[in-house]
């Protein structure tokens, strides 16, 4: 481990969280990914060891640890051979919950927050709509008040969570005519009338629930708007710098499992009377992908040790998204080529690690997008500056 990030109490709830995993998690994936549901013991589990509240406020059974335990976490989810289970609990945890603690009142953390970081609940964000893509300024779905309600009409696609989630974090245009000025955001529950969603069927991630949801005139009450009307849109943004540094940190651990399982396939696996980790194509090849790795892991804990002193990173979480997802691909690629024919069968990893890996550059922001933001950042000499202070 680096010390210069990680001290020996992280070492310890790595090494508590591994064991976890492996005695509460791993048993049932296989299951899970044939489902496509993931049973709900699970999420209390998580909840009774404190994984859900890693970062947050003690006062709603939160732990209120440093990022590097998010790291953690989010490294060791990605060894479990199930990249769509580990989607649903960071989804959960670092998506919808970041709303709850960031934007809900008081009342909403005490009925929302607390329980999540339990377990009892599961969230959902939904903003992505099946126009809009990476373009959220250009969503359609709206919210009416009417009196003490709101009154909610349109639609959100690739939700993860979106079937079995107790709530959703909604974003929805308050004030059309303002653009992305006039977007809000509301906390909704999944029961209420009018809410359908339709689980989509996936080329990876199987493990994990992603629906499209349509809203038919949904009637919230008006305390369940979460901030300012028509701050929804910095809001927004304001967390997107931990997703993106999220998605890296997803990718270069990713990245890193596929090397490790690969090496140790190749001191096995024997090829014209030797162990193939000895022919200089594929020692050299692996090599430059594990220095690639390398290179994009030390970026991203240097991007997380600003935001964590509460820098405001968003250059830098773009350029470790962008970057460590092509080399994940890239790398799973051909570890998945090492292996040959075996590679290519489902009863090995690198089969299902190189289709999950597949969303990395289109997940939390296209590539082609991330290009154009820091296009405008270094070309541009564009500043952007904190959305919410």
């Amino acid at each position: 481990m680096n010390s210069s990030y990680f001290t020996e109490e992280h070492q310890l709830f790595r090494e508590s969280l591994k064991d976890f995993l492996q005695k509460e998690v791993v048993p049932h994936i296989e299951k899970w990914e044939k489902t496509g549901s993931i049973e709900r013991f699970i999420w209390k589990k998580f909840g009774e060891m404190g994984f859900f509240g890693i970062g947050y406020p003690e006062v709603y059974g939160g732990l209120n640890l440093d990022l590097f335990y998010t790291v953690i976490f989010l490294e060791e989810l990605q060894k479990v051979k199930s990249s769509g289970f580990a989607a649903a609990m960071w989804a959960h945890s670092y998506l919808a919950m970041t709303h709850l603690n960031a934007e809900g009142d008081e009342r909403i953390k005490q009925d929302y927050l607390a329980p999540s970081i339990a377990g009892d609940k599961i969230g959902a964000l939904c903003i992505t709509e099946p126009f809009g893509g990476s373009d959220v300024a250009g969503m359609r779905t709206n919210a009416v008040k009417k009196g003490d309600k709101y009154i909610i009409n349109g639609s959100k696609t690739f939700i993860t969570n979106g079937v079995y989630a107790d709530y959703y974090i909604v974003a929805a245009k308050t004030s059309p005519e303002l653009g992305n000025k006039g977007i809000s955001i509301f906390l909704m529950d999944t029961n209420l009338k009018g809410v359908s969603a339709v689980k989509l069927d996936k080329l990876g991630w199987r493990a994990s629930d992603t629906a499209e949801i349509a809203f038919d005139n949904v009637e919230i009450p008006v305390e369940n708007l979460m901030g300012e009307e028509g701050k929804g849109f910095p809001y927004i943004m304001q967390h997107f710098a931990l997703e993106r540094l999220i998605m890296a940190i997803n990718a270069h651990a990713r990245a890193e499992y596929a090397i490790d399982y690969t090496i140790e396939y190749m001191s096995q696996r024997e090829a014209f009377g030797k162990k193939i980790n000895k022919f200089q194509a594929l020692r050299h090849t692996l090599v430059e992908h594990a220095t690639e790795v390398e290179h994009c892991k030390v970026f991203n804990y240097a991007a997380v040790a600003r935001l964590d002193k509460g820098e405001y990173v968003v250059k830098e979480a773009t350029m470790a998204k962008l970057k460590s997802t092509k080399v994940a691909d890239e790398t799973i690629y051909s570890c998945l080529q090492m292996l040959g024919g075996y590679g290519y069968m489902e009863e090995y990893p690198l089969a299902r690690l190189f289709r999950d890996s597949r969303l990395g550059p289109i997940g939390g922001g296209t590539s082609e997008i991330l290009k154009e933001i820091l296009s405008k950042m270094i070309i541009d000499k564009q500043d952007y500056k904190p959305a919410v202070k």
